[in-house]
């Protein structure tokens, strides 16, 4: 069986208006975790929750672990990411 894949996904974002279509290609893909790596991470990681709660009516099908690193170096994160979990592991720049 394969692994759910994660994300490190670089902030600033060049392009905000595509984290919605990226969270939902992540739900499609049943992936894991989705860190947020550098500066407004904390700001991103809390629209992606936003994204993924939706409406507020809980959808067990619809749930990714998020993480935001502002002061932490893509090295550590990645790390991070590979200590605890297993699978692919993708980099993103919206």
């Amino acid at each position: 069986m394969t692994e759910a894949p994660k994300y490190i996904l670089h902030s600033p974002l060049s392009d905000e208006t595509r984290l919605d279509a990226f969270v939902e290609h992540c739900l499609k893909e049943n992936a894991s975790l989705i860190a947020v790596v550098g500066p407004g991470s904390s700001r991103i990681e809390d629209i992606i929750d936003e994204i993924i709660v939706g409406d507020a009516q809980y959808d067990y099908k619809r749930f990714i672990c998020t993480t935001s690193h502002p002061d932490e170096t893509y090295e550590d994160v990645l790390e991070f990411v590979k200590f605890d979990h297993e699978g692919a592991i993708h980099e993103v720049r919206l």
